[in-house]
């Protein structure tokens, strides 16, 4: 989908910093809830706070939080493709691998957005530079990431966490397609209370009936690290990548994949000390440049009906 004529170069800039920045350093957040909150309950505390807290914000402003039963019904499946089977599933990879590897793995996003996108009966083609700065961030990324990859015993915990990533990225995409493809005419921060609301519960339901409240230990530093994921990762992050998927193309939102291990590298350096490498360097100029690529490569409407049919029925729908 085109960039709306009244989204300024600014304001994309702005959403795009937003989510490189605060989504590379939820690696760290997340994996610090998991030490100690069993990641079901961390993800039913996180997304119910986020989610009251966006919506009494909208209210306290005078905006309607209302929505009808088909309106919530819709919201609460892309929640759950987003926020649950999406990065529930995630927090609980991290329990078995290393972040670095579960970076390197999200990193795969773009494709399935180019496969959903490609399949879809109303997708867009991005061109062939677009799917060469798609094939340039991989490698990117693995460059990256490649000593801790290289270095990896994959025994039975990392061969299970690696399928729960990779199914983690595939959920996400589906979630963020959908959320273009149904027009839920609400707008995007009353959107993406409810779907963390709604998301945030079931979470919080499933973690209860599957025993974690005898599991969970309330330590600090997981606590506070629920709070930052709260405020920088949901309230903020997701709310700046809702605003993208409405005023930008899919494909260009998912470079977000590329960046966000770079920021987990560079802030696990900066805060935890860990060692900044050559191939860390490396990949973060590949990556860069993979960026470039896939963020100003032209797409293709399938049709000139598909195309007019964007142009009269803009997308009104809610993300993470």
């Amino acid at each position: 989908m085109p960039e709306s004529k009244s989204t300024t170069r600014l304001q994309v800039v702005v959403a795009f910093g937003l989510v490189y920045v605060l989504w590379g350093s939820t690696y760290i957040g997340i994996r610090l809830a998991v030490e100690h909150l069993p990641p079901l309950m961390m993800g039913g505390l996180r997304f119910i706070a986020s989610g009251a807290l966006m919506l009494a914000f909208r209210a306290i402003r005078g905006n309607s939080i209302a929505v009808s039963a088909k309106q919530l019904f819709r919201l609460t499946v892309i929640g759950i493709l987003l926020l649950t089977t999406g990065n529930v599933v995630l927090g609980w990879a991290e329990t078995k691998i290393p972040t670095s590897l579960a970076a390197l793995l999200i990193a795969i996003t773009p494709l399935w957005f180019l496969l959903l996108e490609k399949f879809s009966s109303h997708g867009d083609h991005i061109s062939g530079r677009g799917v060469a700065g798609i094939v340039l961030g991989v490698i990117g990324v693995i460059v990256l990431l490649w000593p801790d990859f290289h270095t990896l015993n994959l025994r039975s915990a990392s061969l299970l966490g690696a399928p729960l990533v990779l199914f983690s990225s595939f959920s996400w995409a589906c979630g963020s397609v959908l959320t273009k493809r149904w027009h839920v005419d609400v707008d995007p921060y009353t959107s993406s209370g409810w779907q963390m609301l709604m998301a945030g519960l079931i979470n919080g339901a499933m973690s209860l009936a599957v025993g974690d409240l005898h599991r969970t230990v309330w330590a600090r530093s997981s606590l506070l690290a629920v709070v930052y994921l709260v405020i920088a990762g949901s309230l903020i992050g997701f709310t700046a990548y809702v605003w993208l998927l409405r005023n930008v193309p899919t494909p260009k939102v998912a470079t977000y994949a590329y960046v966000n291990p770079i920021i987990a590298v560079f802030l696990g350096w900066l805060i935890l000390g860990e060692k900044l490498t050559s191939f860390m360097v490396a990949g973060a100029v590949v990556i860069i440049a993979s960026v470039v690529l896939v963020t100003g490569a032209k797409l293709k409407p399938r049709d000139a009906r598909t195309l007019a049919d964007e142009e009269l029925a803009p997308i009104e729908s809610a993300g993470d």
